[in-house]
């Protein structure tokens, strides 16, 4: 029963729709102020033109010129229009006005003049509506396609994290180093976050920043004591949501790309601030030697979908920028969060 109610709504707002513009044309039509009662004649011709644009409507119109047969709905059209003419000139001029304007036949030209303001403008509001429904049936389609690709944008991101920090597991195993259940244990919570948390298109702030400090344990002991490695971020987290998986893809940068440059002094400092406004604030700034191996480090897999995920999430409340000056490597992200503080 609902699915047979939710089939049918939409033809009912569009008779409720029709039926009262109908209704206050026919009001415009009818009514003068020299003569203020409603004729039956004019109920007739007007029932008349209603009839010839709900052939337009819903005959033509879908039938032709959606259908993009514009030969055709023209001369659908030009057969309507005469119908109504010979209708007004031949039937109801001769039952309402036999003695003065159905005496003789007017000229077509000058009847259809007549005809055509009111039928244009009852099709005018089909033709609308159809406009508001091919819209809404648009934005239904991209909102899918969007969520289509969102999907698609996190099922990398899960295999390229996961990727990166095995490589990272295998080596601790390797060297059978006492740390290996400690990154068990983190990359155990890692996974399960991205598995039951990061289905959903935000999630608390509190959480993402949970999910850093777990990586950022997990990949200092990359670096041992050849660097530093430092994360700030504010109490007021547990108030905002964020988009999973955003802030990770540049952590995880900032860890390569001083790694990979085999830098004497690691450097590596993450910062999170809100603003009064509710904007985040992330700055992660990285030591790297830009003569080393890091020429590609900046275009990868990661750094590419963060980007695309960031054009569809916040399409107009994010700001992105990367800098490095051959020693420091910067980036900047500022983007509008969703608010979760409760209302004292």
């Amino acid at each position: 029963m609902k699915a047979y109610l939710e089939k049918i709504a939409p033809f009912f707002k569009e008779f409720i729709f029709q039926t009262i513009l109908t209704f206050l044309v026919f009001i415009f039509y009818a009514i003068d102020r020299k003569n203020p009662q409603i004729e039956a004649y004019e109920i007739a011709f007007f029932l008349s033109l209603a009839t010839s644009a709900f052939l337009i409507n819903y005959i033509l119109l879908p039938c032709f010129f959606y259908a993009k047969k514009y030969f055709h709905f023209v001369v659908g059209l030009g057969v309507v229009i005469l119908a109504a003419v010979l209708m007004e000139e031949l039937v109801l001029e001769k039952i309402y006005f036999p003695d003065t304007r159905g005496h003789r036949f007017s000229s077509i030209f000058y009847t259809s003049i007549g005809i055509l303001p009111v039928v244009t403008i009852l099709v005018g509001f089909k033709f609308c509506w159809d406009l508001i429904e091919q819209q809404q049936q648009l934005e239904h389609l991209k909102a899918i396609v969007q969520e289509s690709e969102l999907q698609y944008l996190n099922s990398q991101i899960n295999p390229h994290f996961l990727f990166n920090n095995l490589n990272n597991l295998y080596a601790h195993a390797i060297e059978e180093s006492p740390q290996t259940p400690e990154i068990i244990l983190d990359l155990s919570a890692t996974l399960r976050y991205m598995l039951y948390d990061c289905k959903a298109t935000s999630v608390p702030l509190k959480k993402e920043i949970e999910h850093l400090e777990n990586f950022i344990r997990i990949s200092k002991l990359q670096i041992e004591d050849r660097g530093h490695v430092q994360f700030h971020y504010p109490d007021l987290a547990q108030y905002y949501e964020i988009a999973p998986l955003i802030l990770i893809v540049f952590v995880e940068n900032a860890f390569k790309h001083s790694t990979a440059s085999q830098v004497a002094q690691i450097t590596i400092n993450v910062q999170l601030e809100i603003t009064a406004s509710g904007y985040l604030e992330f700055t992660c700034t990285n030591s790297f030697d830009k003569q080393s191996n890091t020429k590609n480090l900046s275009h990868g897999i990661g750094l590419a979908n963060v980007r695309k995920r960031l054009q569809l999430l916040y399409p107009q409340s994010h700001q992105l920028d990367i800098q490095e000056n051959g020693q420091m490597y910067q980036v900047f992200l500022s983007l509008q969060l969703k608010s979760k503080r409760p209302v004292p």
